[in-house]
């Protein structure tokens, strides 16, 4: 079952605060998360370990989410944008253990194919990396997280057209440095 914001419930009493059915909110969110912090940083270990930090970090604050002012997904990845940025800035230098990267490659590929598909991949996320802050994030929740453009203006502030310029443009320099790079 795909639960999206219906995991939250009014209150009996009918007060601000809302439960939420964390369990479902979990499996729902998970892979979107660790997919935008996994985007952020390419590095599997310190993706999950964000993802466990924002979920973390939302149970302890679950008392101050309103319900009135915005989806609960939204609050979850404002809280995943803030952990994903004092990460970045403890850590100044990009993170690319290629391994790593490379081991979501299918293990049936055949050897020149799978070193050409650990090459891209690599190549992708040093590009990534030497994108401006603000086009990386944004890349990371569109591709990573798989947010809407919709979303994603809601999260940053963003009007939705300027989201989609923002991010065509970037996809077109991505394509640029790519052909420069190869």
């Amino acid at each position: 079952m795909l639960v999206q914001d219906n995991a939250l419930e009014h209150s009996a009493a009918g007060e601000q605060s809302n439960a939420v059915d964390w369990e479902a909110v979990y499996r729902a969110e998970l892979p979107r998360i660790y997919n935008f912090f996994r985007y952020r940083t390419g590095d599997s270990t310190a993706a999950e370990d964000l993802t466990a930090t924002t979920f973390e970090k939302a149970w302890r604050a679950r008392m101050r989410y309103r319900r009135n002012l915005g989806a609960f997904s939204t609050w979850l990845f404002s809280i995943a944008r803030n952990v994903a940025r004092d990460h970045l800035r403890r850590n100044r230098r990009p993170l690319l253990p290629l391994d790593e990267l490379t081991e979501q490659a299918d293990k049936r590929v055949a050897p020149d194919v799978a070193v050409e598909q650990e090459e891209t991949i690599g190549q992708l996320a040093r590009l990534l990396c030497e994108l401006p802050t603000r086009e990386a994030e944004l890349i990371a929740l569109k591709y990573g997280a798989g947010l809407t453009n919709r979303a994603i203006a809601q999260l940053t502030g963003l009007s939705e057209s300027n989201v989609g310029t923002i991010l065509h443009r970037t996809v077109q320099q991505l394509k640029q440095m790519w052909e420069m790079s190869s």
